[in-house]
């Protein structure tokens, strides 16, 4: 490993203050961005020389990049840092102690307190190797879980998430005694088990939920059609009523009782004078009184 301190890792502040428009504070940034660019190009010109050697003598020897855009802020010691993937590995190295993992040891990924009222999550890096405890990178936002597990996903590293803090020193205890560990069934090959991984997932496996999801959907597809067929019933029912009454001829109907128009006319006319006869016998008898 070879690496260089850009900036002085500590700054001595005295008890003067000095303003942002002061000449000496600007000359010092300046020198600063200067000296950052110069061992930028330093440390690339060093990364040619070294590939061109081991390619004079046969080897092969890449440079590893950090990407920037996918970095996030975690805890793999006692600090808080800066953590950014690269295309083998996933690195810290501006602080002490350095934090590197290759990716290429790392066997599994759990993320851990994974809640909706936590505002961090954890996330544990599971060795290859099982006799070696995991890597562990605390105290992560959950604004960057979605593409932290994107970025797994394009590396092809399987993960999977809970609400807990697990005690990995008994899990890899406990999966470094299992020989059938990858495999779906006990040593009697009959009864089956979760392979691999799949006991840390928070909801377990998704076959009952599939199984459940099918059956609702075949439920409801049953019930759907026997609706329908007992609305089409009602709908052929109240058809027919219609069909029924509007057969019904008020003509017809009056007919059978033995009157025409012309006898309904007569019949209300006289209805109408007997009610005003009626009406002019009551207002007599009143005025008999006013006149007393």
């Amino acid at each position: 490993q070879f690496f260089t301190e850009v900036v002085d890792a500590s700054q001595a502040v005295d008890g003067n203050r000095r303003s942002m428009y002061d000449p000496d504070e600007m000359d010092d940034e300046q020198r600063e961005r200067q000296l950052r660019k110069r061992l930028n190009e330093a440390f690339k010109d060093f990364c040619r020389k070294v590939e061109n050697v081991a390619r004079k003598n046969g080897y092969t020897l890449e440079f590893d990049i950090p990407y920037r855009d996918l970095g996030f802020m975690g805890n793999p010691n006692k600090e808080m840092v800066m953590i950014m993937p690269t295309l083998n590995c996933l690195c810290n190295l501006t602080e002490t102690p350095f934090f590197v993992v290759d990716l290429s040891n790392v066997d599994h990924v759990h993320f851990e307190r994974v809640t909706f009222m936590s505002k961090a999550f954890d996330m544990v890096l599971i060795n290859k190797d099982f006799t070696k405890q995991p890597w562990r990178v605390d105290m992560i936002p959950n604004e960057e879980k979605d593409s932290i597990q994107e970025w797994l996903t394009d590396m092809e590293i399987s993960y999977t998430e809970g609400p807990m803090n697990l005690n990995w020193k008994s899990i890899m205890s406990t999966v470094v005694g299992d020989d059938r560990f990858y495999m779906d069934t006990e040593e009697d090959e009959v009864t089956q088990k979760e392979a691999g991984w799949e006991f840390l997932r928070m909801f377990g496996r998704d076959d009952g939920s599939d199984e459940e999801s099918e059956e609702e959907s075949g439920y409801s597809e049953n019930s759907g059609q026997e609706e329908s067929e007992e609305e089409s019933e009602e709908e052929e029912d109240f058809d027919s009523e219609d069909d029924d009454e509007s057969d019904f001829d008020a003509d017809d109907d009056l007919e059978e009782q033995g009157m025409d128009w012309d006898d309904m006319e007569r019949e209300a006319a006289a209805d109408d004078k007997r009610k005003k006869r009626d009406g002019d016998e009551d207002d007599r008898p009143q005025k008999k009184k006013r006149r007393r």
